[in-house]
């Protein structure tokens, strides 16, 4: 494992608990491991140094301040790390903790039941690990100058990776992602080396109308080569919403490229609670347009069921962080079995992205009426002749999987 759990702080009134938990976590080599015996202690620790520690495990039966309280106040002083509760907790008290995490702005990752077992806290530190790759940039940004000849010299690349349904293993739809394909060496640069520049030099718009104009352009030929419809995806951030003519830019593309909003799925990162009027209204017409909006990322922001059932979402797309090692994490499968139920109630598409193993894809097969299927596992991103030339191998194979079984 990679050592990204660099220290993690316990909470819990039973000094036999935090003696398991210390054990476990050297066990699993992480060094730096802080015990609290009550809460106030640990908020106290905390706000005096709040990036100090990767993760919070706390206890929710505690005197005084109780486990619920303390993740209250650590949201009120905005809590970069990640919560895990060490609790037996039934599925009901288990989505309502999530929902109440969401809404009190910190990332409720899993719970750890009593006894406290070594392949449990594996478990979740594999999380924190995914986690922080959402948060920590491992590989060095370009430079200003760098994004800049690769836009004059359009190099921003669209890739291809699809979204597979399992009743019939059609591609459903295909999401669009950023690559920087350099003319000179051919390097293919990803999307965490770049993006963040391109927000901070206010190019982000620059790059996704040049990304959507040369997707939309390559669409007519995917859907001739696969031979039926399917819809395109692309990804926007909370602050392109603030542009309250993006729909506009948007569909004039679509017009001159022959598509239709209809085919279109935008899909919005979670990293952010949406909640500027601009935001709003620039989603509102989206849909009023036709446009599908799918929430992404669902899992490692903010968004709460009640909001997820307020905006005009058509899609949820659910992070990496509740995927992994899903067949064997109860957390993650109760907020999953709940996403599904507000999918078949309020018609929505719920996509499960990041499936990596063949344990994760079995058992979200039981759901596979409901979840689109992501993933290196299925397909990694590709870029258009070599996605082409995957689609085509997959539907024959699928053909003639379908035949056997006549």
């Amino acid at each position: 494992m990679t050592k990204l759990a660099r220290s993690i702080l316990i909470v819990d009134d039973s000094k036999a608990i935090l003696v398991v938990m210390q054990a476990i976590l050297s066990e699993l080599n992480v060094t730096e491991v802080t015990t609290c015996l009550d809460a106030q202690d640990a908020l106290n620790k905390v706000t005096a140094t709040p990036y100090a520690y990767d993760a919070v495990f706390t206890d929710l039966n505690m005197p005084d301040m109780d486990g619920m309280e303390l993740i209250r106040h650590l949201g009120e002083i905005q809590y970069p790390g990640a919560i895990v509760i060490i609790s037996e907790m039934n599925s009901k008290i288990i989505d309502l903790a999530a929902d109440l995490a969401r809404k009190n702005n910190v990332h409720l990752i899993g719970n750890i039941s009593k006894p406290v077992q070594l392949s449990q806290v594996y478990t979740l530190l594999q999380k924190l690990e995914y986690l922080a790759c959402h948060t920590e940039k491992p590989t060095e940004p370009i430079s200003e100058t760098q994004l800049l000849h690769a836009i004059s010299h359009n190099e921003i690349t669209p890739f291809y990776q699809p979204k597979v349904n399992r009743t019939n293993n059609k591609v459903e739809s295909v999401e669009v992602l950023a690559r920087i394909v350099t003319a000179e060496q051919g390097a293919i640069l990803l999307p965490e080396r770049f993006i963040c520049v391109a927000e901070d030099l206010d190019l982000i718009n620059l790059i996704t109308f040049q990304l959507f104009e040369k997707a939309t352009g390559d669409f007519s030929e995917i859907k001739a080569r696969l031979g039926y419809k399917l819809k395109l995806a692309f990804n926007l951030s909370p602050c392109q919403l603030e542009d309250l003519s993006c729909p506009d830019k948007l569909a004039l593309i679509l017009h001159l490229n022959q598509l239709t909003p209809s085919e279109i799925i935008l899909e919005i990162t979670e990293q952010h609670a949406l909640s500027s009027s601009a935001q709003l209204e620039t989603l509102n017409r989206l849909r009023m347009r036709g446009f599908g909006i799918s929430l992404d990322d669902f899992g490692t922001g903010f968004t709460n069921v009640q909001q997820l059932k307020t905006l005009p979402f058509t899609e949820v797309k659910i992070d990496r962080t509740l995927i992994s090692n899903i067949e064997s994490d109860l957390f993650s499968q109760v907020i999953v079995s709940s996403l599904v139920n507000i999918a078949i109630q309020d018609d929505l598409t719920i996509v499960a992205e990041g499936i990596e193993r063949v344990e994760e894809l079995e058992y979200l097969d039981r759901f596979k009426e409901h979840i689109l299927m992501q993933g290196f596992l299925i397909s990694r991103p590709k870029g258009k002749t070599e996605f082409i030339r995957w689609a085509q191998s997959w539907l024959h194979m699928v053909s003639l999987n379908s035949h056997s079984r006549r």
